[in-house]
């Protein structure tokens, strides 16, 4: 769960870090910042988009921009294709006092509850 965010935070860090990658943003504020973390949190999370301000043509953006998308979308797959196998394999187990039942209110709550809390410690 953390891969995504800080594939994020670093490549963030490492964009404006020296000048030159700070000039693909035309304002040097915290304009500028957002568009900066704006493109690579697109990159790494959803579809690759920027603000149209920032200019990702450069090679280290270009490259970072990649190398973010193929961090944050791929290199999670492989825990979670692992997760998937081991759960494959477990045998069934009949349900007893001590299950927690999902289709109750109470299951239902703490799954919302846990995503949200997750979430905002995230981003």
């Amino acid at each position: 769960m953390l891969i995504p965010a800080a594939t994020v935070l670093l490549a963030t860090a490492a964009s404006t870090a020296w000048s030159a990658t700070r000039a693909a943003a035309p304002k040097p504020s915290a304009h500028g910042f957002s568009e900066i973390l704006y493109a690579y949190s697109s990159a790494g999370n959803n579809n690759g988009s920027a603000f149209g301000g920032f200019d990702g043509s450069g090679t280290f953006h270009a490259t970072v921009l990649g190398m973010a998308m193929l961090v944050s979308r791929y290199l999670v797959i492989v825990p979670v294709l692992a997760v998937a196998g081991s759960l494959a394999k477990k045998k069934y187990v009949p349900t007893t006092s001590g299950t927690l039942p999902t289709h109750t209110p109470l299951f239902v709550g703490l799954l919302v509850g846990t995503v949200l809390l997750v979430g905002a410690l995230t981003f």
